[in-house]
């Protein structure tokens, strides 16, 4: 890390880190657009899958219009969250997800098993996603055929 940080100060923007994450699958699974976007920089990058995904704001905001119309109701959790410290205002970050999803049209609920990979930096003292992967290890049902997979060591 390039910026010295105490380590009472790392745990206090570790946590800030961890609830942005949590806010992001609250506001997902509750349907909030607007403040799913909010948790973002303007010059994001984000990827959910190979030809899924955005750069910048306005295509994110673009996969975000189904999720109220797709979806009568999504579940994503999170743990194992790992965060290493850039700097101060940079880190990266890994955790673990399992989404369920359920589909407006009559089809078997979705599984989503995973990993997010993701690059986080402060801006005017609030965390932001600044790039977003998802990486997955198991799908059952689920809308995206094609994934990225997480690449285990042989």
């Amino acid at each position: 890390m390039t910026d010295a940080m105490s380590e009472m100060q790392q745990a206090i923007e570790q946590r800030a880190i961890e609830r942005m994450m949590y806010e992001y699958s609250y506001n997902l699974d509750m349907n909030r657009p607007d403040q799913l976007a909010a948790l973002f920089v303007d010059d994001c990058e984000v990827s959910y899958a190979p030809n899924f995904g955005a750069v910048g704001m306005e295509a994110y905001k673009k996969t975000l219009e189904g999720i109220g119309t797709f979806f009568r109701g999504t579940s994503h959790h999170n743990s194992n969250v790992v965060v290493d410290f850039v700097s101060s205002t940079e880190a990266h970050v890994r955790s673990i997800v399992l989404a369920v999803h359920r589909y407006t049209k009559e089809r078997p609920d979705g599984i989503l098993h995973g990993q997010y990979f993701d690059t986080v930096v402060k801006v005017d003292g609030q965390w932001k996603f600044k790039r977003r992967e998802l990486r997955t290890t198991l799908t059952t049902d689920y809308h995206v055929k094609a994934y990225n997979p997480i690449g285990r060591a042989e």
